[in-house]
């Protein structure tokens, strides 16, 4: 890890959810009421841990459903698994509450700063108007958005990085001079790994056990550098920067 040099990249990719959106916490504000409801008794993680292997299976199964509806399907298999029916209003409001997510506290400071340094790009499991809801928090300029809607798939499949490929050279941007930036081992480094990008891990996770709402990776990952935050990434940028 410590090899890695933040000054010899031109652009930085980011996952959007987990990594610069609390996407745990927006699932879990709805999930959470549900299960009161139904008087299941589950905490918030737990709660994450039982959804979290549906909804990779749905975007696995239909790759060309919008994320929205996604949520939706999703929400009922885990109902079903917990033992409880969804209903169609519960099921929706899942679906509709992407734009209602969090920014963690750090992103929107980090974005504006690294934007100093490096071209910035979105690599998203999300739809078009998903993601427009949550850049009003993250306020971040973007040269490129590329969405599950964009690419008719999901992460951890290799379309969001075929058509990574297809945009760096509009940008100027060499694929060795791209760092790909990410919280989710399953959904971004493993398929960081197997395309040969080079990655940092925002292990957002760092404090707690196990994998939340995301699966556990299947395959051989890799990163060159962990940090806790977004910010403590930045501020190892702006540390590389200013030695320069």
């Amino acid at each position: 890890m410590a090899d890695l040099d933040l000054m010899d990249f031109k652009a930085l990719s980011f996952d959007c959810y987990g990594t610069l959106i609390d996407w745990e916490a927006g699932i879990a504000a709805v999930l959470s009421p549900w299960a009161a409801e139904h008087g299941l008794g589950l905490s918030d993680e737990e709660l994450l841990v039982a959804y979290a292997d549906n909804e990779a299976a749905v975007e696995r199964e239909a790759p060309s459903t919008r994320y929205p509806d996604v949520l939706a399907e999703a929400f009922r298999r885990t109902g079903a698994g917990l033992g409880c029916g969804v209903g169609d209003d519960w099921a929706r409001r899942l679906g509709e509450s992407v734009p209602e997510w969090p920014a963690f506290p750090d992103s929107a400071d980090a974005l504006a700063r690294l934007a100093g340094h490096y071209q910035l790009i979105i690599l998203s499991n999300v739809d078009r108007a998903g993601f427009a809801g949550s850049n009003e928090r993250l306020r971040g300029r973007f040269a490129a958005i590329i969405t599950a809607e964009d690419v008719g798939a999901y992460k951890p499949a290799e379309n969001h990085f075929r058509a990574l490929d297809e945009t760096l050279p509009s940008l100027g941007v060499a694929r060795g001079e791209l760092l790909h930036v990410a919280q989710s081992l399953f959904h971004d480094h493993v398929p960081a790994k197997r395309e040969g990008l080079s990655s940092v891990w925002i292990n957002r996770r760092h404090a707690d056990p196990g994998w939340g709402a995301t699966p556990e990776p299947s395959g051989d990952w890799s990163y060159q550098a962990e940090y806790p935050s977004m910010g403590a990434f930045t501020d190892a940028v702006d540390r590389a920067f200013a030695g320069a």
